[in-house]
């Protein structure tokens, strides 16, 4: 199966024939989950999106169109069997597609490698030439698919123009002549274009072209604008007239959007960027990523020290969001060390080791990398207080805090982190620190089960993201006002199940627009089973709810909820211990339930040792965003079952 949106909506499948998509509305559902990019789209937002004034029957109209789609992409599909192209999940639809399958994801997908890798400029020549004309060129009237076009052709003109750079920049860029006149003809206000058309002048050997090119380009802006050309096209024009033009074959600068960046003026964007969330939390990761390369390939071990260590943005969750981007950072971080040698600047050293314990999350770590991130943040600290730097031992108790799940029980500590960097970040200014302190606050006192005391961090933490423009906080906070009122259905007079679950599913609707799938994948699942222990039923039995990492742990559980005793015995089994991360209790908690309801003396006696030291805390409440209750109740089901027989 293959779908194209890279001008009209179409879909072919494997054999190349074409599949019948159906009318407009139809075209527009299927078009608007491939914008989602397999992010699961409410049914609401999907009746929204479709209709300006929704008619009454709208999401019996909408089940419809997806019922239709589904016969079209999987004709062949048993009436019984769940569909694996549409999904359904929780209160929406999904497409599930691999990226390469869909056009506009492998464009954007090339582009970013392109943006790291010089080696794909022929992928990314073959991606846009994939494009026949706008985005979603037959949705029409739609206010997502404008947005949605308009984007797209941004990074469009974008790959253009660093498909052309890339070219130059190999000494291959002398054909792109006939090519860039006619982008800048069609585009006449991007000014790096001009740059790159006399670049390509000068490479086929018309120089008197490529400097009446800037001459040109100079008096557009000057008449058209009242603007004089950016610093890069004047020291362009300076390089031409002077013959110290780059060598063919010769890396100049990283390319950013649009514009051509140094490594520091890009990390220093891409820190800025990352606080935003979302698509910017998305770009500001690649970005860094980028900058950090194209350090590193000047051989300058201090600017690539600098240049890595710039990027202190506060982190609160113990998986990270892009594990392999993560683990090349570290080796980064890891090798740059090794060049500044024992004897390099202090600061430098404390940076690094910083980032080395923020990046190496701990659920994403074997045993000998998380002692290795462990030590970088002791090490990190020590400097850090050495130097008296506060800045540096904000960012380095940051990764102390990412380190101090060695085991469970250890909320009360995680305070007492929380509290040093709030004071250090209000003391010293730091208000992005000073955000992460109430968060690490938030959840110690979640986990305590103290209510009250996290209600008041939420609130903080929300004010001051009011200041700090920090979107994502309000994402979090949401999660845990979901998380107590999970923890007060349970009470007497408190909200309903049903209540409580819809505030987790609201939670979850703005979280998966956050840009942390380190946070967000498998966390709503958790919390639905968190809040059917709460009330002693069974565990969620939906097919179509992703488990994420956490699905080990659940499948014995869930199993048992489907009567599949032996199974679930199985998959108990073969559960692993949980990683040293934010819900290592609930997830301690989860294997000693279902022990407890199996029989199973010697998992449950493994259960009642590790969460012996939590007994005082709430199962999952260490996240801040969901509670499977009192540890202690599992506790005492794991000792009874160990203590049988």
């Amino acid at each position: 199966m293959r779908i194209d949106v890279l001008g009209a909506v179409r879909a072919f499948r494997d054999d190349g024939s074409s599949v019948d998509l159906g009318g407009p509305r139809h075209r527009e559902v299927l078009a608007r989950l491939v914008a989602a990019e397999g992010r699961m789209v409410t049914t609401d937002g999907l009746v929204d999106d479709l209709w300006t004034d929704p008619p009454v029957r709208a999401v019996g109209a909408l089940r419809t169109f997806v019922a239709a789609l589904r016969r079209a992409l999987e004709p062949g599909r048993p009436p019984r069997r769940p569909p694996r192209v549409l999904v359904t999940e929780g209160p929406g639809y999904a497409l599930r597609l691999p990226r390469e399958d869909v056009d506009v994801h492998r464009f954007q997908d090339t582009l970013a490698r392109a943006r790291r890798d010089p080696d794909a400029v022929t992928d990314l020549g073959t991606v846009l030439a994939d494009w026949r004309g706008p985005a979603y060129a037959d949705v029409t009237g739609s206010a997502w698919a404008q947005r949605e076009r308009t984007r797209l052709e941004e990074l469009r003109l974008e790959g253009a123009e660093l498909r052309a750079r890339l070219l130059l920049d190999s000494g291959e860029g002398a054909g792109l002549v006939a090519e860039l006149g006619a982008h800048i003809g069609e585009h006449p206000w991007r000014e790096p274009a001009w740059g790159l058309l006399a670049r390509a002048l000068h490479q086929a050997g018309r120089r008197a072209e490529a400097l009446a090119t800037l001459r040109r380009a100079r008096t557009m802006l000057v008449d058209e604008l009242g603007l004089d050309p950016g610093t890069g096209l004047q020291r362009l024009e300076t390089d031409l007239l002077n013959g110290a033009v780059p060598p063919d074959g010769a890396r100049t600068a990283w390319t950013g959007r649009g514009v051509r960046l140094g490594p520091r003026t890009t990390v220093n964007l891409a820190r800025t960027l990352a606080l935003a969330g979302g698509e910017a939390l998305v770009h500001s990761r690649r970005d860094r990523l980028a900058a950090v390369q194209t350090a590193e390939r000047t051989g300058d071990a201090a600017l690539t020290a600098r240049i890595i260590g710039a990027y202190d943005v506060p982190a609160i969750w113990s998986r990270a969001d892009d594990p392999e981007q993560s683990r090349a950072v570290v080796a980064a971080a890891e090798r740059t060390l090794t060049a500044l040698g024992p004897d390099g600047p202090a600061d430098l050293t404390g940076r690094l080791l910083a980032t080395v314990a923020v990046e190496s999350r701990s659920a994403d770590l074997s045993r000998s990398e998380l002692q290795r991130a462990q030590r970088a943040a002791r090490q990190a600290e020590a400097l850090a207080r050495d130097l008296a730097d506060p800045a540096l031992l904000a960012f380095a108790l940051n990764g102390v805090f990412l380190h101090s799940f060695t085991r469970p029980g250890l909320a009360a500590a995680r305070d007492r982190i929380g509290a040093g960097i709030l004071d250090l970040a209000t003391r010293h200014q730091l208000p992005n620190f000073a955000v992460l302190g109430r968060l690490v606050r938030l959840q110690s006192a979640s986990a305590l089960g103290d209510l009250s005391a996290a209600a008041a961090h939420a609130e903080a933490a929300e004010q001051l993201a009011d200041t700090t423009e920090a979107p994502l906080v309000p994402v979090l906070t949401g999660w845990f006002r979901a998380r107590a009122a999970a923890a007060r259905s349970a009470e007497p007079g408190g909200p309903t199940p049903a209540t409580a679950a819809a505030r987790y599913r609201a939670a979850e609707d703005a979280l998966q627009r956050a840009g942390m799938p380190g946070l967000h994948r498998g966390l709503f699942p958790l919390a639905l089973l968190g809040l059917r222990l709460l009330h002693e039923r069974p565990a969620p039995t939906d097919p179509h709810l992703d488990w994420g990492p956490y699905r080990s742990w659940a499948r014995p559980l869930v199993l048992l909820a489907q009567d599949r005793v032996e199974d679930a015995r199985a998959a108990l089994d073969a559960v692993p211990e949980p990683p040293p991360d934010h819900v290592q209790e609930a997830l301690w908690c989860l294997t000693a339930r279902a022990a407890a309801r199996l029989g199973e003396r010697g998992i449950a006696a493994r259960a009642e040792a590790a969460l012996r030291n939590a007994r005082a805390e709430d199962a999952g409440a260490a996240s801040g965003m969901l509670t499977l209750g009192p540890v202690a109740r599992y506790l005492a089901e794991a000792k009874a079952c160990a203590a049988a027989g």
